[in-house]
């Protein structure tokens, strides 16, 4: 009976966080039936205590022994727990930003917080996922609840059509991914990560295995790309960002990003790490492609949300190329750079929320001009990420992608490491583009800025640590490397 007792016991605490997030879903749903309109800041408010809460559970598991549970369905590692304590944070910012913004735009309902929770419920899933199912499963919460979100502006048409575009293209890459993933099961005769991995690196597979195992592999590689919205299956990212409320947008760029990396991390690193030299060339290509694809076509946009898509999709190509160097530093600079990424688009699409108002949606670069003369702190707040997103000194953003490219270049991909500073250098030119439009171009109308005091304190403190954090980057790129 005591070895039964303790050992529910540990369920409990590895899960802790997950049983708590969900139970404050189901807490939250009923509360909010019976609130009135003008009580709907209270769901608002639960959301952000259950976000909290959360976290701190993750945060408290930090350090405790590396734990697989659910008939080894589930880990509980540094990595889970880290990047949980980040989705956790990264939510709330969101969830602050968006208070304004759905004020404004009357989509203020208590179903919107209610679905983010649900999307960060399936990313929890997906951090700790340790078999095949596990991680299929956190990635359908995920995505059937961005679908809903996106669509949730019931009267845009572009939002409707965003949603629609996700829905199909994303239904055909999970069943991509689900193909995979059965070619796998089918070869290995598990659908556990640790059974896997013994079996791939058998160094006695046959032709036959290896054959199956590489073409299960692609599928897996394209589920995995779709989810990050690497070329050619970047499709949905223009559309889905400049249709979707702008709210929507900020979350949808940030926090799944990191459940999408951790899966990649689940699946071809502690799953297929012996394959990596069969995978990482197709990563690599994957990685150019959305690198030149990103910066070029980025270049002549003048939406501001759609330019900052195309500028996704070149980031994301930065992050693969840290997982093709096949090392340890090399997965903790990718893990450092989707972090980065996290901060800075955050600020980004605070900012974009910060100048809109009731019919005015501030998304195009046109927006920003005399924003210096306006709002000078909040055009300075625009110049940091801006030069921070193009890789300027000593700005956190620069460290991102120095990290990067000096594995490429320990790992001996030199040429790779030239491609990319090109085109970084390239991408630079339409981030400039809003920082000569705020400082050196006059508006024609006044720009106002009359967002809540709370969420211009929170989103001068984002953008002023990209900076601090910029000067002092080697605890937290440390950080990302003990998480390997």
């Amino acid at each position: 009976m005591m070895n039964t007792f303790q050992f529910d016991t540990a369920l409990l605490l590895v899960a802790l966080p997950e049983i708590f997030l969900l139970s404050s879903i189901v807490v939250i749903l009923l509360v909010d039936l019976f609130l009135t309109k003008g009580f709907k800041q209270v769901t608002y408010y639960l959301t952000q205590f259950s976000l909290f809460i959360t976290g701190l559970l993750a945060f408290n598991l930090i350090g405790h022994p590396e734990t697989v549970i659910f008939s080894n369905s589930f880990v509980l590692d540094n990595m889970a727990s880290v990047f949980k304590v980040f989705m956790m944070g990264a939510t709330m910012v969101a969830m602050v930003y968006s208070r304004h913004y759905l004020t404004q735009h009357s989509l203020f309902r208590g179903e919107y917080f209610v679905l983010v929770l649900l999307s960060v419920l399936g990313m929890m899933v997906m951090v700790s996922g340790y078999s095949l199912l596990t991680l299929y499963l956190g990635l359908e919460i995920l995505s059937l609840s961005l679908y809903t979100l996106i669509a949730i502006a019931r009267e845009r048409s572009g939002a409707i059509e965003a949603a629609l575009k996700y829905f199909v293209l994303g239904a055909i890459a999970s069943g991509l991914l689900l193909y995979g993933m059965s070619m796998i099961y089918g070869i290995t005769g598990s659908i556990n990560i640790s059974d896997i991995a013994a079996f791939a690196s058998d160094a006695n597979l046959g032709s036959r295995e290896t054959l199956i195992i590489n073409f299960g592999l692609v599928f897996l590689v394209i589920g995995i790309a779709f989810k990050l919205g690497a070329v050619p299956f970047h499709m949905w990212v223009p559309d889905v960002y400049q249709g979707s409320p702008t709210s929507v947008t900020m979350f949808l760029s940030t926090v799944p990003k990191i459940a999408a990396v951790a899966m990649l991390v689940r699946i071809l690193i502690d799953g297929l790490g012996a394959m990596h030299p069969y995978w990482s060339d197709l990563f690599m290509v994957l990685a150019l492609l959305s690198i030149a694809l990103g910066s070029v076509v980025a270049l002549m946009q003048t939406n501001i949300k759609r330019m900052l898509a195309y500028s996704t999709i070149s980031h994301v190509g930065f992050i693969m190329l840290g997982f093709v160097t096949g090392v340890v530093t090399g997965y903790g600079a990718a893990t450092f750079y989707v972090l980065v990424y996290v901060f800075m688009s955050l600020a980004a699409f605070g900012i974009i929320i910060l100048l809109n108002k009731k019919g005015f949606e501030a998304d195009q670069i046109s927006d920003y001009k005399g924003l210096s003369k306006h709002s000078p702190w909040f055009a300075l707040m625009m110049l940091i990420v801006m030069l921070s997103m193009a890789g300027v000194p000593p700005m956190l953003g620069f460290y991102s992608k120095f990290f990067i490219l000096q594995q490429l270049v320990s790992a001996g991909f030199v040429t790779i490491a030239i491609i990319a500073v090109v085109f970084a250098v390239i991408s630079a030119y339409y981030y400039l583009q809003i920082i000569k439009s705020m400082y050196f171009e006059d508006s024609e109308k006044e720009i106002v800025v009359s967002a809540p005091m709370d969420m211009k304190l929170i989103l001068s403190i984002n953008a002023i640590l990209i900076l601090v954090i910029g000067l002092f980057p080697d605890f937290w790129m440390k950080l990302a490397l003990s998480l390997f």
